[in-house]
């Protein structure tokens, strides 16, 4: 399986061969997210939870400051820098090298929180929100997380339709790739949006045709870390509870085409890796 491998992702990731997926952490900076909300809502508590997750071998930080579960209420641009803004400070006193993505969707929060240190910038809406995040990408010449979603994070699951849900993911994120080069984008990462607008059976479509995505030509992003379709599946109400999952899916899919997995769980990732490393010396 070849991965896609870009100057710029080459060179702030460090894409190896054979590739184990860049293992992304999530740092919740919110008190109403799915799985996590308000147990990293302090300062104190986001700051030892993104070194945390450092340590126990993230290759990257997503830090978001609002809840994009079905349902969540909007925050203001201002509150989400208060909260995001001083956390990537604290963390680029400690760690220069780290890559930080910052998960918005709106430009006033990528502007400050890339001022403040972060190096990626990741929008759920690909652009829909405010293309001016597609500018400040080129601008700064930083890679760019482009994710489908249907609707909104306020009414995605209220009726998700599709024709082919494949073919329709496909050529709406292929519409916005084109379009985000058009803005001069030189680095870009699809997410097929696990969650966002689909239903149970949606999702496990796209992973089993995850491989499909790779025509894009661009390295892809997967995020199923404690998705609600793991737990349907599976019988697991509490989404904390779906670590072993996530982790379990994650190795069955390895051969499907990411080149970075978004986790709440990095430790059990980070064993996973291992094992992956020692079946590939």
């Amino acid at each position: 399986m070849k991965f896609m491998e870009s100057p710029i992702l080459a060179h702030t990731l460090q894409f190896e061969s054979p590739i184990f997926p860049k293992i992304m952490g999530i740092v919740n900076v919110t008190p109403d997210s799915f799985s996590d909300g308000g147990q990293y809502n302090s300062f104190k508590n986001a700051t030892e939870h993104a070194f945390k997750l450092i340590e126990d071998g993230a290759d990257i930080l997503d830090i978001g400051g609002e809840s994009t579960r079905p349902g969540a209420a909007e925050v203001s641009a201002d509150e989400e820098i208060k909260r995001v803004v001083p956390l990537i400070e604290a963390i680029r006193r400690v760690n220069a090298e780290i890559p930080i993505s910052i998960d918005t969707t709106k430009y006033e929060v990528a502007l400050k929180s890339v001022e403040a240190g972060a190096t990626l910038l990741n929008d759920i809406s690909a652009l829909k929100n405010d293309e001016r995040i597609g500018t400040l990408a080129a601008e700064r010449n930083l890679p760019l997380v482009l994710m489908h979603m249907q609707g909104t994070p306020r009414t995605m699951q209220q009726n998700p339709q599709y024709g082919d849900v494949v073919q329709d993911v496909f050529r709406e994120l292929l519409e916005r790739i084109t379009f985000a080069k058009s803005l001069g984008v030189k680095e870009i990462i699809a997410d097929v949006g696990i969650g966002f607008g689909k239903t149970v059976e949606h999702n496990w479509q796209l992973l089993k045709k995850h491989e499909e995505f790779l025509k894009l030509n661009v390295p892809l992003l997967l995020g199923i870390s404690r998705k609600s379709f793991i737990g349907k599946s599976l019988g697991i109400d509490v989404a904390a509870e779906r670590d072993v999952a996530t982790a379990l899916l994650h190795s069955l899919l390895l051969k499907s085409g990411a080149a970075i997995i978004r986790v709440h769980n990095v430790k059990l990732h980070g064993q996973l890796r291992e094992f992956f490393k020692k079946l590939h010396e």
